[in-house]
């Protein structure tokens, strides 16, 4: 599935790799072309080892997000809004990896999917994570920087974005 709001917004997609060494949180920009792809953003992230594993945070025009967390081996997974499936492929395709059918287009509700336990490791439990979803008012850029700033690693997030979108 290729959407016209693929083609024509994917420049305002930009995905974020972050992993904690003994120094700290550590974030790079991911390159432009796995803002598309499920399986080309989880081979980025998989050849970025560190201490609690590495994960991406993919902004897609600020209307939905996606995580991919390789942590010992293990692919986890959250989209944002399944809705987001019916015009974006990167949200359909994660949710063919988690198993789920994309919605009908009728669908309107914003619910997200995928594993809300994602950070629980790192203090932010499902319940916390899933009222940051809940926040129908905000933007996928504005929860993915409440994010960082609630796992501790707004100051490098924040930089690469700034850069990616400046």
């Amino acid at each position: 599935m290729t959407s016209s709001a693929d083609e024509g917004e994917i420049d305002a997609a930009y995905a974020v790799l972050v992993h904690r060494e003994d120094q700290g949180w550590q974030a790079r920009a991911l390159p432009d072309e796995v803002t598309g792809d499920l399986d080309l953003l989880v081979a980025e992230v998989r050849r970025q080892p560190g201490e609690i594993g590495s994960f991406a945070l993919v902004n897609v025009a600020d209307e939905f997000f996606v995580v991919v967390r390789v942590q010992m081996g293990r692919l986890r997974l959250l989209l944002s809004d399944v809705s987001a499936a019916v015009d974006w492929e990167l949200a359909e395709q994660v949710l063919d990896e988690l198993g789920l059918d994309a919605p009908d287009e009728d669908f309107d509700e914003v619910l997200p999917a995928g594993d809300l336990d994602v950070f629980d490791d790192l203090g932010l439990e499902h319940l916390e994570l899933g009222a940051l979803l809940a926040d129908e008012d905000a933007y996928a850029d504005e929860m993915l920087s409440t994010l960082a700033r609630r796992l501790g690693f707004d100051g490098v997030y924040e930089g690469i974005v700034d850069a990616l979108v400046g």
